[in-house]
């Protein structure tokens, strides 16, 4: 029998997330003849309505774009600083430990992950304004409707949202999230039932607040978040509880228009952002596996895994010792990134010796990502985060800022150290993929510190394998940022089993679909391909 014929129009521009009524909000953007920047940045703000533990207008974030006019690639860093007012000194009689997961360290007190201290400077909005005014094609205020939306008549619960509100964090020694909501009154109103629980997937909240909020920055521009109003009342709230910003601090806030990082691997190219953002794991471990023939090891045969397991490991090291924010540290980059560096590595592997990996701090999962491709070729990729909510919504203003001091090491003298102005090491690597002069795929994940180990197995199913980016995105992945080796639910017993008897300790993890949220879209033969992780609520929304 034959094939059916395809009965769906080929679409001509797509966007893919986690949340369906930030793709709706994009999609709509798309078919109304916004280009890619206009529809992601549309998208970005529904996500923040209803995803508003990850993400909104109190984070931060990275976007990494390819502009058919020029063929060349940017970086817009939207990376949040310490205020001014923070200090190396400030919490280091209080630290405990680190998290016994690696996400953060343990405070007297907590003032590192929940409260008025715990925020870092939002600057995704300046960062998302920045790239419209470079890139987009529709006014800004049209960019907001979706949004307000959701905001005004209200959304539902999600389970994915629903699990990030219930989530055990004690174990590994943070607050959890459910207590945080219960930090503000507004938070608390917005997100608790009247017993004090969470709200469950299919209860509704309607926030007005945020709605009369991105109305008038949907009306002023981000002036009005940074040195309206808005800034106004931040740093009001923030001067009567305790908290550091200032009305000076979210003035100073600039995005950075920066060179990404251009690594080949297999003979493509990889655009990806560069320190303090994640790119340079994802870079040094391809780099590495670049010496290795996967395909011929057999995917995710005993052997592939280990090999990636310690160029993982190696890249974990590299990033723990070298890497944090420019302004304040060196980074070896061309040595990190070097041919010669490389070969050394994998020599080490294929010699058999094991790199050790202490679990280091770094930020929690609660991310979320958006790739957009439009007719005309643009290409956008934005990863952003509240890092962990810090639970304070301020007054009437209906979002939450992040809890992104929790990534700062509270002992002095160490590269990830408190400072004013400074910037941590994050995980997100929003990247595009370049045969040539032409990218072929975009990509990018929420995740926390499982983001670069996602992404580069997705990439090597991809570029050494073949698959589809549904299926890439698919197949079962591993993942190591410490001593122990973690396996999805779906690799294969006997697999565990070889791991084990070649002395790795293999932890196998419950969940059918593990480590990160990788989303993204294939170009390849002049057919856009979206693929949406399963772990995730999302889903990928062609135009045609």
């Amino acid at each position: 029998m034959a094939r059916p014929v395809r009965r769906i129009p080929k679409p001509r521009a797509m966007i893919v997330a986690p949340q369906p009524e930030a793709v709706e909000a994009g999609a709509a953007v798309l078919a109304a003849g916004g280009n890619a920047i206009d529809a992601t940045l549309a998208c970005a703000f529904t996500q923040g309505v209803v995803d508003p533990m990850m993400c909104g207008l109190g984070g931060l974030g990275v976007l990494t774009i390819h502009d058919p006019r020029t063929g060349t690639q940017v970086v817009f860093d939207g990376l949040s600083p310490c205020p001014a007012g923070a200090h190396a000194e400030m919490w280091s009689n209080l630290f405990e430990r680190e998290c016994t997961d690696g996400y953060g360290f343990v405070l007297k007190g907590a003032p590192n992950e929940v409260g008025r201290s715990s925020v870092t400077v939002p600057s995704i909005l300046r960062t998302f304004a920045d790239a419209h005014a470079a890139f987009g094609r529709m006014a800004w205020a049209d960019l907001f409707g979706g949004a307000i939306a959701c905001a005004r008549d209200g959304w539902m619960i999600r389970p994915h949202v629903h699990t990030m509100m219930v989530a055990d964090e004690r174990a590994y020694g943070r607050i959890n999230i459910a207590d945080k909501l219960a930090h503000t009154p507004d938070s608390a109103r917005l997100y608790l039932r009247a017993d004090g629980t969470p709200k469950r997937p299919g209860e509704r909240v309607v926030n007005p607040d945020l709605a009369a909020t991105l109305g008038v920055i949907a009306r002023d521009g981000a002036d009005a978040f940074y040195t309206g109003e808005i800034a106004r009342r931040i740093a009001a709230d923030m001067a009567a509880n305790g908290g550091l910003i200032t009305e000076a601090d979210l003035a100073a806030i600039r995005s950075r228009r920066v060179e990404p990082l251009r690594v080949p691997y297999r003979g493509r190219m990889l655009v990806l952002p560069p320190p303090p953002a994640g790119g340079i794991f994802v870079a040094e471990v391809l780099r590495i596996l670049e010496h290795f023939d996967l395909t011929g090891m057999g995917h995710n045969s005993p052997a592939m895994i280990a090999t990636l397991a310690e160029a993982m490991k190696i890249a974990g090291i590299d990033k723990d010792r070298h890497v944090g924010d420019p302004d304040f540290v060196d980074i070896p980059l061309d040595r990190l990134l070097s041919d010669a560096y490389a070969a050394e590595c994998a020599a080490r592997i294929k010699a058999g010796e094991r790199a050790s990996l202490a679990r280091a701090g770094t930020e929690p999962k609660g991310t979320t990502t958006i790739s957009c491709v439009d007719a005309d070729g643009l290409v956008v990729s934005v990863t952003h985060t509240l890092g962990m909510p810090s639970g304070v919504i301020p007054p009437g203003l209906g979002f939450m800022l992040n809890g992104a001091m929790n990534w700062y090491d509270p002992r002095p003298g160490r590269a990830t150290s408190i400072a004013p102005g400074k910037r941590r090491f994050s995980s997100m690597s929003p990247l595009i993929v370049m045969e040539g002069d032409a990218p072929v795929a975009t990509l990018g994940a929420p995740g926390g510190a499982w983001i670069g180990v996602a992404l580069s197995q997705v990439l090597v199913n991809l570029l050494d394998f073949g698959m589809g980016i549904q299926e890439a995105v698919l197949a079962p992945r591993i993942s190591a940022t410490s001593e122990t080796l973690d396996i999805s639910l779906r690799v294969p017993r006997a697999t565990e089993a070889a791991l084990n008897a070649d002395g790795y300790m293999v932890k196998r993890v419950p969940t059918t679909y593990a480590f990160a949220g990788v989303h993204g879209i294939a170009m390849w033969d002049d057919m856009l391909e979206g693929a949406a992780d399963p772990q995730r609520d999302g889903y990928a929304a062609g135009v045609a």
